[in-house]
């Protein structure tokens, strides 16, 4: 009989599949992979902020935390877009500033950093029923999203002067694009941790782009992709004693190093 957790782990990695094919397959598009990995070490300077709040002020969700601070995130990326910066370099100020905001507050919490260092590795196995409600409502609200701005954000995207002729503003629509980014990231954070929430979001949509025929069927590929490696990094972890998040990233960067030789 299928325990609570592993019923847990399975609805996860539906969720995350999910996040994969959308997400996942918009970064690519965009070419902006490395801000998945940017928001995902951000996000821990907003946990560690948020285990301060706690411990001095009041009690608070690190994760709701680590949320709010990933979109302010995003959306600084799109201010410094908006000022004409070329978008790696905006990714890159923000990591390191994030990242010296979170030596500094982890610093600050003490005995009381393990509990934000356990975002760095993630455990699908290990989940809540909080988790998996936050992950739900982060689905719903990327899905949603989706569909309503779907058109203009890929416009945007592949045609930007040809968007901002036709009445436009692409740079809304990327911005747009960087926080369900962020949403998305965070609320994976527990799944599968800071380190390889890239592995899972972005290795099957790239691999589904070398191999699939249109933005449609790269989205779907994207979204199996991420599940068979999801399903079979459970499975395995039952006869590994590993982290299931890490043998679902080597077997989806599997599945990419396979693309090649269809190529």
């Amino acid at each position: 009989m299928f325990s609570i957790f592993l019923i847990r782990a399975i609805i996860a990695v539906i969720l995350i599949s999910i996040v994969a094919a959308t997400i996942g397959s918009f970064s690519v598009f965009r070419g902006s992979t490395f801000l998945v990995s940017g928001i995902a070490h951000g996000a821990l300077a907003g946990a560690a902020l948020g285990i301060y709040i706690a411990l001095t002020f009041f009690s608070v969700e690190p994760l709701l935390v680590a949320m709010l601070f990933s979109v302010l995130f995003a959306l600084s990326i799109g201010y410094f877009m908006y000022q004409k910066e070329n978008v790696d370099v905006a990714i890159g100020i923000m990591f390191a500033f994030s990242m010296s905001l979170a030596v500094l507050f982890l610093s600050m919490i003490r005995e009381y950093a393990s509990v934000a260092w356990g975002l760095i590795i993630g455990d699908l196995l290990l989940l809540t029923e909080d988790d998996i409600n936050l992950l739900i409502a982060s689905v719903i609200t990327i899905v949603l999203l989706f569909l309503i701005f779907y058109r203009k954000i890929l416009f945007s995207i592949f045609d930007p002067d040809s968007a901002e002729a036709m009445g436009i503003r692409p740079i809304y629509y990327e911005t747009l694009l960087f926080v369900l980014i962020a949403i998305g990231v965070v609320s994976l954070l527990k799944c599968v941790g800071v380190i390889l929430v890239y592995a899972l979001l972005i290795v099957p949509a790239a691999a589904s782009k070398r191999i699939a025929g249109n933005i449609s069927a790269c989205i779907g590929l994207a979204f199996i992709i991420a599940l068979i490696s999801g399903l079979l990094g459970i499975y395995l972890s039952f006869f590994i004693s590993v982290a299931p998040s890490s043998l679902a990233g080597l077997v989806a960067t599997a599945i990419y190093a396979l693309t090649f030789l269809k190529r």
